[in-house]
């Protein structure tokens, strides 16, 4: 491909309100272009980054025995009424009506729309197991779009699911999906993890989120470097071994703190380790107060939270609720002395002598314990999220705390749209029975984004070899006014696409830096530089987009050089 011949159109600057690294460099790299809030149009070189992902992501799933259909955008509200979603799934689901005033949306997602597709076309259990997948776009209605296409109202999605006879055949399929998502993300070039994850609004029994791991991302993983344990943070259980509490060491005092409200501030101004203070926060469920403990240097799980079945709703108490409930005001709200029911996460049983509010503004309680100053908790529960040293789960050894992007999600999710949505066979024994299922999903517009978060530098992107929008470019040193170069230039360029090698040969009337400021930002991994000086000594310039430094190669090993560059990466 000859610049002149394609569409490159590169920005010094990003707009200001690009926030991500990502959404900055796609924008000045021309990848895309913004039409409105969360929506994007994929200018050529982006749209040649999309179509090789979505290649891969094809090739995969095709490997894996799953059959590729494509199902409406636009889906009627009554299937989503029979699931009980319409109203459920909330502010997201873009709702809308046609001419004749019926109910529509654009679809976020496909669960009832395939299982209406399954209970219509599979009858018996001889024509399972089935896995369909689609590649297709879908509309979320983001409260805050932003970060580019990482979250973006409109996206490309892959999603798939899966018909089974039993859960057992469920399992192989998922497994196989695991397997098959860990080959895809290999094969696209990302360092990323799976982890153990919440089923979310898509429901069902247990699921994997597959996250690409960079600085930048919106989820925290917790992993065990020395296993295979990871588990997205909210999931992660904290381990706390049950110990026992220290004696006593004084009698509890109020101590003046004022206008000290977090236990950072208080342990600061009383000179202890922030280890010692408690934290209490206030919830409120069907019009009832709790009150949550936590250890100051902890931070709490709202989902681990909705777990306990009486908190499943649970919501933060108003300030007006905490004042009358306990006297006092945010910041010195503590257990002692009020009848309100109390949840201690576990690891607040092994404490003693510590400092918690008072319940009284200005002021906090110390050496505070158990038994003697308060009551033991109603109810001892894991509702915090676990930090780095904490013991893994799997008691293979300490976990570590990193961040990720998430770009794929699978879900068995057994019977849950089947049974309210009747969707049947009959088995052997010519019985009905309810097929069980599973979704797998892999946002393939969002990986570009995620991409470019683990991969770039100072000068732009440095895409991975599978995934670049051309494998090689071409810049030559005065094409317009050497015969030599142009001769050089043109066998080349021709030797490599015969060759089958996606080569952009930069033939603009440019400035050499200017050429080679807009390769580096698009991220194309390797360069040729090919002027009259080299030429005449029989040499090409390479350089690596990773590289530090050029290398000069000889003119006849050039191609071979290249080639092998390009079969080894």
């Amino acid at each position: 491909m000859r610049v002149s011949q394609f569409f490159i159109s590169t920005l010094k600057e990003a707009p200001a309100e690009a926030e991500l690294v990502s959404h900055k460099l796609m924008l000045r790299a021309g990848l895309i272009r913004r039409l409105g809030s969360g929506l994007y149009t994929w200018m050529p070189l982006g749209l040649r980054i999309l179509r090789k992902i979505e290649n891969i992501v094809r090739d995969e799933m095709n490997k894996s025995g799953a059959i590729e259909v494509l199902m409406p955008a636009i889906q009627p509200a009554e299937l989503w009424e029979e699931t009980g979603r319409w109203d459920v799934f909330g502010p997201q689901m873009l709702k809308i009506k046609d001419r004749h005033q019926h109910d529509f949306c654009f679809g976020p997602t496909h669960e009832e729309i395939i299982t209406d597709i399954a209970r219509r076309e599979i009858k018996s259990y001889r024509q399972l197991p089935l896995n369909f997948y689609q590649i297709q776009t879908k509309f979320r209605d983001e409260i805050r779009p932003r970060f580019g296409v990482m979250r973006a109202r409109e996206f490309l999605m892959k999603d798939a699911y899966s018909f089974h006879t039993d859960e057992n055949s469920l399992m192989q399929t998922y497994q196989l999906m695991y397997e098959t998502y860990s080959r895809i993300f290999t094969r696209l070039g990302l360092k990323f993890r799976a982890v153990a994850a919440d089923t979310g609004a898509i429901g069902g029994s247990g699921s994997h989120e597959f996250h690409v791991l960079a600085e930048s991302g919106e989820d925290a993983i917790a992993f065990c470097p020395e296993s295979d344990y990871a588990a997205n943070i909210e999931l992660a259980r904290a381990l706390s071994a049950q110990q026992e509490r220290g004696e006593p060491e004084g009698v509890m005092l109020t101590i003046p703190t004022p206008n000290k409200k977090t236990c950072i501030e208080v342990a600061e101004f009383l000179g202890i380790p922030l280890q010692k203070t408690i934290k209490t926060l206030v919830v409120k469920t069907n019009n009832k107060i709790y009150l949550l403990l936590l250890r100051g240097d902890h931070q709490l799980n709202e989902l681990k939270v909705r777990k306990i079945p009486f908190l499943s709703e649970f919501q933060m108490a108003s300030e007006s609720d905490i004042l009358l409930e306990t006297g006092t005001i945010p910041g010195y709200i503590g257990p002692v002395g009020l009848d309100t029911y109390v949840i201690a996460d576990q690891t607040v049983m092994n404490m003693s002598n510590f400092v918690c509010g008072a319940n009284k503004e200005g002021f906090h309680l110390t050496q505070v314990n158990f038994d003697r100053d308060l009551k033991i908790p109603d109810l001892v529960f894991d509702i915090r999220n676990v930090v780095a040293g904490d013991d893994s789960p799997d008691g293979k050894g300490k976990l570590e705390i990193c961040r990720g992007i998430e770009v794929g999600h699978i879900f068995q999710l057994r019977t849950k749209y089947s049974e309210i949505m009747k969707a049947s066979y009959l088995d052997e024994s010519g019985q009905t029975q309810y097929m069980e299922m599973g979704c797998y999903g892999i946002g393939i517009s969002r990986i570009v984004a995620a991409a470019i978060e683990q991969n770039h530098d100072e000068h732009g992107i440095i895409f991975p070899a599978t995934i670049a929008p051309f494998q090689l470019v071409i810049i030559p040193i005065g094409l317009q006014k050497s015969s030599l170069v142009k001769g050089a230039v043109e066998e080349l360029y021709q030797q490599f696409s015969d060759a089958q090698i996606e080569v952009l040969l930069d033939d603009r009337d440019e400035r050499p830096g200017v050429m080679f400021a807009d390769m580096e930002l698009m991220g194309i991994p390797h360069r040729i530089v090919i002027g009259e000086r080299g030429l005449k000594q029989s040499v090409i310039e390479y350089q690596g987009r990773k590289d530090q430094a050029s290398q000069a190669i000889p003119m006849d090993e050039i191609f071979s050089f290249i080639t092998n560059k390009i079969c080894t990466n």
